[in-house]
């Protein structure tokens, strides 16, 4: 028996395991988002080295503890926010503002409080009264304040949190006003926490509204002076300064960056999007309805990219620059060549360290498949692998990057993902601050895949540097060894 059929036949049993604790109801809806990686049909699918196929975007059930966030962290916690030179407003009661403040580490250069504003929360601060009797004068006040207190803001957006879209202020209006008035661009997002079944319907409201409310409207045509060579990265947002990593390798190869959609961003990037020759798309979930409408609306093709260790910087590199011309795979290929040896001495010195161990993971809706290249460079093993919010097509992607018999997971509530764990024990867990805490008392070292726990940039060259030094550090702490996982004391 091969090593994929042992993996295919012990996580089919867990997999049973774990479903045998939910009622026959909760059993038959929550099977769908569970599975094992199969053998794929590689003449439907050339490149595949799996077929992943699970129910996926659908409500969680009510009482399972999901790990999701809403539409409102979709849109303001994460295609929003990092746009630097706009006011970003949760319009609402404070809560939600507060608890969504600075939290995913979007670097950027400026001045905070004067020409950006990244990292300062602004909120509505909604009260019972508002409420009752509609928020809209208060919209308009804190609108009129922003532009006095911040002038050289460029911009505000009003994100929505549940209650504004349950009592129906007409924050479109407000925002048509305060536009008349203030000639600056201010856009209205109905991104209410109620809306969809997860942060990805967030995503796909704040592209709608960028579509609507900024693209191709008068009076924001910049002047610019196109090249051949313009691009647009779209769905980096700068996590520990991932953006430039990726910037510094698109631009040695002769392209020239004119967007970063939206770590480290302005609003004129944005507006000047549609001038671009390609855009180059790193979060598919989150911002390939703006690809495909750009590419419908001005021709501008598009090409999900990853940068996440090695193999896939010089697959991606390679990949990029088959769309132009020979300047361009010139520059991929000296690029590849001037930065190999760097990655090299980082793969001899780590993987004897990292060799063999087993990870598992766990992340939103993209990283999931993109950092499995970073770890298999490394000699490391994925055994299993989940989604919070991802769509069928992720899961169609996934194949391309993890082998059969990997289990896979859609919006694992807290007890499967636990009872994963404890049955596969593996050398590392990679997923979000709300798992960190508990796998680490469990005796799992951990590594947070949101925000890379404080550390990165993880893209690029110098970010697999940084990657590598980080998982060896969490797995071979010499912490690990002070103490027993729970399945390891004795009764």
């Amino acid at each position: 028996m091969s090593l994929n059929e042992e993996e295919t036949i012990f996580n089919t049993r867990l997999i049973e395991e774990v479903l045998e604790a939910y009622p026959a109801k909760a059993k038959k809806r929550r099977q769908k988002h569970l599975t094992v990686a199969k053998a794929p049909d590689t003449e439907a699918d050339p490149g595949a080295l799996s077929e992943c196929s699970v129910k996926s975007n659908i409500k969680s059930i009510p009482g399972v503890m999901t790990i999701r966030g809403c539409a409102y962290a979709g849109s303001k916690g994460v295609v929003w926010g990092p746009v630097k030179d706009m006011v970003h407003i949760s319009h609402g009661p404070v809560g939600c503002g507060h608890y969504s403040w600075s939290q995913r580490r979007n670097f950027y250069n400026g001045t905070t409080g004067v020409d950006s504003f990244v990292t300062m929360q602004f909120t509505s601060d909604y009260q019972e009264k508002d409420i009752v009797f509609g928020g809209d004068k208060k919209l308009k006040k804190i609108l009129t304040e922003i532009d006095e207190l911040f002038p050289l803001n460029h911009g505000t957006t009003i994100q929505s949190e549940c209650p504004v879209g349950l009592i129906g202020d007409d924050i479109e209006s407000v925002a048509r006003e305060q536009k008349k008035i203030s000639g600056k661009t201010i856009v209205p997002v109905r991104c209410e926490g109620f809306r969809g079944v997860s942060q990805s319907l967030g995503h796909h409201i704040a592209c709608d509204v960028i579509r609507d409310w900024v693209l191709d409207q008068d009076g924001n045509q910049i002047p610019f002076e196109p090249s051949p060579y313009d691009v647009n990265i779209l769905g980096d947002y700068n996590i520990g300064g991932d953006a430039w990593s990726s910037r510094i390798l698109l631009e040695e190869m002769g392209l020239r960056v004119i967007g970063s959609w939206s770590g480290d961003a302005t609003l004129a990037e944005i507006e000047r999007a549609p001038k671009a020759k390609m855009n180059l798309i790193h979060c598919y979930r989150s911002l390939n309805y703006i690809s495909r409408y750009m590419e419908e609306k001005h021709g501008i093709p598009w090409m999900e990219y990853n940068l996440f260790g090695p193999s896939q910087i010089a697959a991606s590199l390679r990949k990029i620059a088959e769309n132009f011309d020979d300047k361009i795979k010139e520059g991929a290929e000296r690029v590849i060549a001037k930065y190999q040896p760097l990655a090299d001495a980082v793969i001899a010195k780590y993987r004897p360290r990292l060799e063999g161990k087993k990870v598992l993971l766990y992340v939103g809706g993209l990283r999931s498949r993109h950092v499995v290249n970073a770890y298999t460079d490394l000699g490391m093993e994925i055994v299993a692998t989940g989604y919070e919010f991802a769509h069928n097509d992720d899961y169609q992607r996934t194949g391309h990057y993890i082998k059969e018999g990997t289990l896979i997971y859609d919006d694992a509530s807290t007890y499967e993902l636990e009872k994963f764990i404890e049955a596969i024990r593996p050398d590392l867990v990679g997923s979000g601050i709300k798992e960190k805490y508990a796998v680490q008392k469990a005796g799992i070292p951990f590594r947070q895949m949101h925000s890379w726990d404080y550390s990165g940039p993880y893209h690029g060259y110098d970010g697999f540097a940084i990657f590598a030094r980080d998982m060896d550090l969490a797995i071979n702490s010499p912490v690990w060894g002070m103490f027993k996982a729970p399945w390891k004391t004795a009764a």
